[in-house]
């Protein structure tokens, strides 16, 4: 059973730029891990280099203390990106079976609160928050045990807010979860850990405090 993903020694550059300097951590099922940094901080870089979407320049990722290779990041883990990677032209009844042969699987879906209204639409025809609902709900509810989530909660209306609040919770049972969003309280309510990405350096923090004092957020 896969059950911890840790990273040693993550580095990487843009050009000149240092954008990830020495990254270090650990999680395990049941984690829910909470990223902070301001734009260009590097949060989606990691994120990005842990799914084996950017190639490693330096630094090891492993899956329960062995070697992975970016070629098998995504056996393991899944992402779902700030951006919306859902074809706009398929209709949400028609993307789901994409995702999942079973029925019962597909059924995770179909019938999770708010779907049944906006099945018969193309994605593109969807607001902002709708796609990116949908996309939240494929990603976590797929087999990987590791979920990424890039901003789940931006230009999300507040009642769901609430249900991917309760779901991460709910799946952090078997899986373990990354998350990087300004909506920090969101975060901060349900995180186990949290991290504060400065000057490519993975520093761990405790409050909201802790955000104001590494200049993240207004000290007011």
């Amino acid at each position: 059973m896969t059950d911890m993903l840790s990273i040693f020694g993550i580095t990487h550059r843009f050009g000149t730029k240092l954008v990830l300097n020495n990254v270090n951590f650990e999680m395990r099922i049941g984690d829910i891990i909470g990223i902070f940094g301001r734009n260009g901080s590097g949060k989606s870089t990691l994120l990005n280099l842990l799914f084996g979407t950017l190639r490693r320049q330096g630094g090891t990722i492993n899956i329960n203390n062995h070697k992975i290779a970016p070629v098998e990041l995504r056996k393991h883990i899944a992402y779902s990106t700030q951006n919306i990677f859902l074809p706009a032209s398929l209709t949400v009844r028609n993307i789901i079976p994409l995702y999942f042969p079973e029925s019962d699987d597909q059924n995770k879906i179909f019938y999770s609160e708010g779907i049944h209204k906006i099945e018969k639409y193309k994605v593109g025809r969807l607001s902002i928050g709708e796609q990116k609902y949908l996309q939240f709900l494929l990603t976590v509810h797929l087999p990987q045990q590791f979920i990424l989530l890039d901003e789940p909660f931006a230009m999300i209306d507040p009642l769901y807010q609430d249900i991917i609040r309760n779901k991460i919770l709910e799946l952090s049972e078997v899986k373990g979860f990354i998350l990087t969003d300004h909506y920090y309280k969101q975060v901060f309510d349900i995180a186990n850990k949290c991290f504060l990405m400065k000057e490519g350096i993975l520093n761990p923090i405790t409050s909201i405090k802790d955000l104001k004092d590494g200049g993240y957020i207004s000290g007011g």
